[in-house]
């Protein structure tokens, strides 16, 4: 009697939960996706682009929900297709990834293979994704989008960084949603300060442009004449310490600068030290009268 007693209290503690799977349409005997499974290459991709459209040579995860055996990964052909079970030949390529998971949840649908599909696609590699970059680079070129959510800053650290002559910025172009798109962005503020707004995730057909720095030129009575690059915030003092200071016959209180007006004239100008430099301004040091 007592071993009676206690499968009939048994049942009685789980009777709540087994109603709740019942509820949920889930049955005891199928085990829940466990973490490991949520976490794999892929998941936070998909999730994070589902506006991501579909190339050749991409690969991807498809699942679909208590149905393991319709569980596959997939490299999309040149052509755009995948084999898939039930289904055989499906053109995924240039599809977004959402419309890619109604396509297949409708096949398997109206072909009467599963009622109610719940299909999801998590990308593995998106290698038919491509991006260029170009400009002052150490080693510019084309380079895959190996997943569907990468940043500029990775691209940037694939391209082995900018080189010395770069500039701080840096011009995304591309198309969005079907029309032209350009962004720039300020390398220093993006990698040094964090600034993840500008650290876009890049879509194939992407170009990144590092352009050279500015540049000032000294010439004259300075210890070091020659070009050099605009630093932020510069002034005439701190240009005149990039050539080195004047010569023994030279003098800082003998200054002139070229620069270029809005109408592009030349104009010659007695700069204080505080003025601020600017991208192509000639600075020359005179002699001293003394």
């Amino acid at each position: 009697m007592k071993p009676l007693l206690r499968c009939l209290a048994a049942v009685l503690l789980w009777l709540p939960a087994l109603t709740a799977l019942a509820q949920d349409g889930l049955s005891p005997n199928v085990p829940l996706q466990s973490a490991a499974e949520n976490s794999q290459p892929g998941a936070a991709v998909q999730s994070g682009n589902r506006d991501y459209r579909l190339s050749p040579d991409d690969l991807i995860g498809i699942q679909v929900y208590q149905n393991p055996d319709l569980t596959v990964d997939a490299r999309i052909s040149d052509s755009g297709t995948i084999t898939y079970p039930l289904l055989g030949n499906v053109q995924l390529g240039g599809l977004t990834i959402a419309a890619a998971e109604k396509k297949i949840a409708d096949g398997l649908r109206t072909g009467g293979f599963v009622n109610s599909p719940q299909v999801n696609i998590v990308v593995r590699q998106a290698r038919g994704s491509q991006v260029s970059v170009l400009g002052e680079v150490a080693k510019p070129g084309r380079f895959p989008l190996e997943t569907s959510n990468t940043r500029v800053s990775d691209v940037l650290a694939a391209a082995g960084g900018v080189v010395a002559a770069a500039g701080n910025t840096l011009i995304v172009t591309g198309q969005r949603n079907g029309k032209p798109f350009r962004m720039t962005i300020d390398i220093p503020t993006m990698l040094d300060q964090g600034k993840t707004g500008d650290d876009i995730a890049l879509q194939s057909g992407d170009t990144l442009w590092v352009p050279k720095a500015p540049v000032f030129y000294i010439y004259g009575e300075a210890q070091k004449p020659g070009q050099y690059r605009v630093e932020r915030g510069m002034t005439v003092m701190q240009a005149l310490a990039q050539g080195g200071g004047p010569t023994a016959r030279g003098s800082q209180n003998r200054l002139k600068l070229e620069r270029r007006d809005a109408s592009g004239k030349t104009v010659s100008i007695t700069p204080r030290l505080t003025d601020p430099i600017e991208p192509g301004d000639v600075l020359y040091v005179g002699e001293s009268i003394f």
